[in-house]
């Protein structure tokens, strides 16, 4: 993949983030995930890639665009995979809350797991951590692994994960253990994202979301260096026959970063909505101005780019900012 397609993407979800975050506290939800959409696929026109949607807002019956099989670019190299989350937070911006983001990865073409849309289990966690920690190991002993990495004592560490009624017996493990918690409403990758910067202040992610969102963090991660695994919990017959038609004929198995990106390179690129621990959300300032704040990674080189950026906003009427 060139270089250049990174700082691309992130005019993608730069836009995507100015769309959506008009819509912050307003209780509109649906509105904020269409315009965020929205403008993301109008941006992807201008984007030199010959792009193959694998990971997005569903089948092509489910959705207008941006939908899983949907070709995005010009049309010219490099052919890529593409895995979009235009707005990974809905709720958060319909309440103002924290940490909803934009959301793309790009790899080379048959690099990216076609994840179904069905729930996966998930550990992530930052570079020191790289492996040591695993699915099948008990909760406390990724605790304790983690604690030995960063060099603390198992009551410093922080485990963030969702705040869901299927999570009960994962937060007694963790609180039995002597770490500390972190529960948000929305947003794991953003969650995942976060254990791989010290700053932040968490440590690991557990829990069980979405398989598609899986493998976003993991492409993010493995620009990071630091881990993540997987597996998918099919539901019924129908999400397990999917398994098996995507190769994984036995669902139980732990899917590794090199399983859910294969090779050595990926680029992920993130903006923030609202106001988050890593990323700011987007400012709306005078004279017809915003400010935003993204994170755009590659995994081949390592390189790690924070971005603010100032937008006239009256010079982009063609990119659904009104």
């Amino acid at each position: 993949m060139e270089r250049e397609l990174a700082m691309e993407l992130v005019r993608v979800t730069e836009v995507a983030a100015l769309a959506s975050a008009r819509w912050m506290g307003t209780g509109k939800k649906m509105e904020a995930d269409d315009a965020a959409t929205t403008a993301m696929r109008r941006m992807f026109d201008t984007v030199n890639m010959n792009g193959i949607v694998v990971i997005g807002e569903g089948e092509m019956d489910e959705a207008p665009m941006l939908y899983i099989g949907e070709h995005l670019g010009t049309g010219s190299a490099p052919e890529v995979d593409v895995a979009v989350d235009p707005l990974e937070g809905t709720n958060i911006v319909a309440k103002g809350l924290w940490n909803a983001i934009t959301v793309v990865a790009a790899a080379p073409r048959g690099t990216l797991l076609h994840a179904p849309d069905m729930y996966m289990e998930k550990i992530a966690a930052g570079p020191r951590a790289k492996g040591r920690i695993h699915l099948d190991a008990t909760v406390k002993e990724n605790l304790m692994e983690v604690a030995k990495a960063n060099d603390k004592h198992i009551s410093e560490v922080v485990a963030i994960l969702l705040d869901r009624p299927r999570h009960e017996s994962l937060i007694e493990e963790i609180r039995s253990a002597g770490a500390r918690i972190k529960l948000i409403t929305d947003g794991d990758v953003a969650a995942a994202i976060n254990t791989a910067f010290e700053e932040v202040g968490v440590d690991i992610m557990f829990g069980t979301g979405g398989a598609p969102e899986g493998v976003l963090a993991a492409a993010a991660l493995k620009c990071l260096g630091g881990e993540f695994q997987g597996r998918l919990v099919p539901q019924d017959d129908a999400e397990r026959e999917r398994c098996r038609t995507m190769g994984i004929g036995d669902p139980r198995k732990v899917l590794t970063l090199e399983d859910l990106v294969r090779g050595d390179d990926a680029i992920f690129a993130a903006t923030g909505v609202t106001e988050g621990e890593l990323l700011h959300g987007v400012r709306f300032l005078s004279k017809n101005t915003a400010k935003t704040h993204s994170l755009v990674m590659r995994a081949r080189t390592g390189t790690v780019r924070f971005i603010e950026a100032r937008h006239r906003l009256d010079r982009k009427p063609h990119l659904v900012l009104r």
